[in-house]
């Protein structure tokens, strides 16, 4: 289950770059918003993912409120997932 974690761990911290990197520039600058439509409804689903497994992990691995409190906001800031995944899942 873990593995599996950090698999949508890992997409959805690609999404939120290439959302935030590639699709807004796109929408913004070129008024080109179709890639932010699908890859915004990609991220949305991966980070609903992330926060219910983040919660039943929350209970698996018997972490306390501030370290799931650090992972779920970890989910909304660029890379902060990488560093979830290092820190607190690859042991």
């Amino acid at each position: 289950m873990i593995q599996f974690f950090r698999g949508v761990s890992f997409l959805e911290g690609l999404s939120l770059l290439l959302l935030l990197f590639i699709a807004m520039p796109l929408k913004y600058v070129w008024g080109n918003p179709e890639y932010v439509k699908v890859i915004g409804m990609a991220h949305g689903l991966l980070f609903v993912a992330y926060v219910v497994l983040a919660i039943m992990h929350k209970f698996e691995l018997d972490w306390k409120f501030k370290t799931l409190g650090i992972v779920l906001i970890a989910s909304v800031i660029p890379f902060g997932t990488f560093y979830v995944d290092k820190k607190y899942l690859k042991k």
